[in-house]
């Protein structure tokens, strides 16, 4: 009788809009490893995090590099001891030679990043593996790079054939702080603080705008999470690691 009168009430349907929308916010916010563990079994493949009780996260940077954020990017991992994967666009690297070398000097490693800022979900197999070979023969001019993260984040079941046959391993990530969506580094740097867990991927950007608002972002939570017992890697250290 309580559950007939209760939805007959007028206001039932705000009541549930809302619970639903406070429930897609939470998912958002707060994304439970759950869903990518469902992701990665419909569409095996990707890495999204490794499962480890170790207080170990590892970060990793697309899209670079650029002449002036990534470098500064570099002096703040320096600052703190922090290792990263710099998923490198190959067509960006003209003129930044020097800073690649940096990168591997310091310990941080390359990843394959694609040749433009292209989503690759959007290539044929052919196309997405000849832009694969292309990047590769680049950047295994400066080191023979192991992780594939295609362009835009989005991947196909052929797509991660196409990876495997070149041996590459195709990471994603677990903690997306939206940086290339909202302009904050305040936002970025509680998001990342809310999420972090050990085993955790977080995935930021370079260039421009998007990698002077990173820059702000590690300034941040770097410290942050050093407070908290967590060692912050690059990938292949994460893997040893777990």
């Amino acid at each position: 009788m309580q559950i007939q009168k209760l939805l007959r009430l007028p206001h039932l349907p705000w009541i549930l809009l809302c619970g639903t929308v406070v429930a897609l916010g939470w998912l958002v916010l707060r994304p439970p490893r759950v869903l990518f563990q469902l992701t990665n079994h419909f569409f095996p493949g990707a890495i999204y995090f490794a499962a480890t009780d170790r207080p170990v996260i590892a970060l990793t940077i697309d899209d670079g590099p650029d002449r002036t954020t990534t470098n500064q990017i570099l002096d703040v991992l320096d600052q703190h001891q922090v290792t990263a994967t710099f998923f490198i666009i190959t067509d960006r690297i003209p003129g930044n030679e020097q800073t690649l070398q940096r990168m591997l000097k310091a310990g941080h490693e390359l990843g394959n990043h694609t040749t433009a800022d292209i989503h690759s979900i959007g290539l044929s197999t052919t196309a997405f593996e000849q832009d694969l070979i292309k990047a590769d023969a680049i950047l295994k001019t400066f080191r023979q790079p192991q992780w594939l993260r295609p362009a835009g984040g989005w991947y196909s079941q052929e797509m991660i054939s196409v990876a495997q046959k070149y041996n590459y391993k195709v990471a994603l990530g677990s903690i997306f702080p939206y940086d290339t969506n909202i302009s904050s580094p305040w936002f970025a740097t509680q998001f990342i603080l809310a999420n972090a867990q050990p085993g955790s991927i977080i995935v930021m950007h370079d260039s421009g705008d998007w990698g002077k608002n990173t820059v702000k972002t590690l300034e941040q939570v770097l410290p942050k999470l050093k407070q908290r017992g967590y060692q912050v890697v690059n990938l292949s250290a994460l893997q040893v690691r777990s």
